[in-house]
């Protein structure tokens, strides 16, 4: 069956996480969405933890399930340590297939640090040892890279990150086998590494409120089982992993370089140029995504290789709403619009990915028809995201703005 699923979220026990992130409201808004499966996240927390095990079904196939939605039991983990003589932050998200291996997990990792401090724990962990101590507990289980380039935390952060895959997890790199790219970049950037392509490249929304889940995600067409999706994982099988839903990486909060203080957003060539430096303070720059890909990368853009898993890039719907309203997407009017139109097509997805051209202007206001058209089309204009702010999407210009200005003001005599 084909199927979306979103494996990396946090839950209500996380820092700056809304409090409607439990099972109730993850599970009310995968059905609005249209995603099947869900991570739960935060398996490391004991009081999420319990939550699970009194809310979930347990199919006895490494799933769960509540009210219709399907969920993995899944956790990011963050770790810091030095090594060589540096400090390295590397954020992991961990993937088990049942409690039984979950317990064992937290037992093991309670005597590293506290996990009760946190929904996602920060552990003075060496990555290498995190993936021996899960591989050793189970083998089937899963360890996916966490938004691999993002500056600050990922396996190839510019400011705390490595080089290559190997210098992070050393003898445990044959058991990794998928990758998550993150919201500031899309497979296409990822794509000019030949060292990744090996890698399943999965998209998760990683997302702290139940509105934003599954603005990344992965689409899939196998039987909804643990095992099953490991092995499409495992060998990249990209007949049943079919492909990605992506931001546009620009709309990524650290997409480009720049310095957030000052304003400075920076393309790498407008950086290199400054010699790194911010134009209007001097201080060093937030090396972003875009320049980090580029450091690493041994092939030119455009290159797409022959084992890659397709990806459709995508806007949020309620964001679309918003601006063909030209209000704030956190309007109560947004939200009335887009609970109407959803129960009308079925799910966020059914509007946006799968609904003829024909159906949207015949059953979406025109504008929010004409906004969604555009978004599958790659017909906006972003203004990047840099150093911890997010990119400014804009999918009407000014033009268009000025024209449903004049004809709102015909519309009146």
């Amino acid at each position: 069956m084909e199927f979306i699923a979103d494996f990396h979220i946090h839950s209500k026990y996380s820092r700056a996480t809304s409090r409607n992130m439990d099972v109730e409201h993850i599970a009310q808004w995968a059905k609005l969405k249209g995603i099947t499966l869900m991570g739960t996240g935060d398996f490391t927390y004991h009081l999420w933890l319990e939550e699970l095990k009194n809310k979930l079904e347990d199919l006895g196939n490494g799933l769960f399930k509540y009210n219709g939605i399907y969920f993995i039991l899944s956790s990011e983990i963050s770790s810091i340590y030095s090594k060589n003589g540096r400090t390295y932050r590397v954020h992991n998200i961990v993937l088990s297939p049942s409690f039984k291996t979950t317990d064992k997990i937290n037992e093991v990792l309670s005597r590293c640090g506290n996990l009760a401090s946190d929904g996602r724990p920060i552990l003075g962990l060496d990555a290498a040892e995190l993936a021996r101590i899960v591989f050793d507990i189970d083998e089937n289980c899963m360890v996916i890279p966490g938004h691999i380039w993002t500056p600050w935390f990922s396996v190839f952060g510019s400011m705390s990150g490595f080089d290559r895959i190997e210098d992070c997890f050393e003898a445990q790199t044959p058991k990794i086998f998928a990758l998550e790219t993150g919201l500031s970049s899309d497979p296409a950037m990822n794509w000019r590494l030949s060292a990744l392509d090996r890698f399943s490249l999965v998209s998760n929304s990683d997302s702290h409120s139940p509105q934003r889940i599954g603005r990344e995600a992965n689409v899939f067409n196998c039987e909804l089982d643990y095992r099953t999706i490991r092995d499409v994982l495992r060998t990249k099988d990209n007949k049943r992993f079919l492909y990605t839903i992506e931001f546009f990486p620009e709309e990524g909060k650290y997409h480009y370089d720049g310095h957030r203080l000052c304003e400075s957003r920076l393309s790498p060539q407008e950086t290199k140029k400054n010699n790194g430096k911010c134009p209007k303070c001097g201080k060093p720059v937030t090396v972003g995504v875009m320049n980090r890909v580029a450091q690493l990368a041994d092939r030119p853009e455009g290159i797409v290789p022959e084992t890659s898993v397709p990806f459709k890039r995508m806007i949020p719907f309620d964001e679309i709403i918003a601006e063909a309203k030209g209000v704030a997407k956190g309007a109560v009017s947004v939200e009335r619009e887009y609970m109407s139109l959803v129960a009308k097509f079925g799910t966020e997805f059914d509007i946006l990915l799968r609904a003829s051209g024909e159906d949207l202007q015949r059953g979406l206001p025109k504008r929010i028809a004409e906004g969604v058209l555009r978004v599958r089309e790659g017909k906006v204009n972003i203004k990047a995201g840099y150093d911890g702010e997010y990119g400014i999407i804009s999918i009407f210009g000014e033009q268009d703005s000025n024209q449903e200005s004049h004809d709102q003001q015909l519309s009146l005599f």
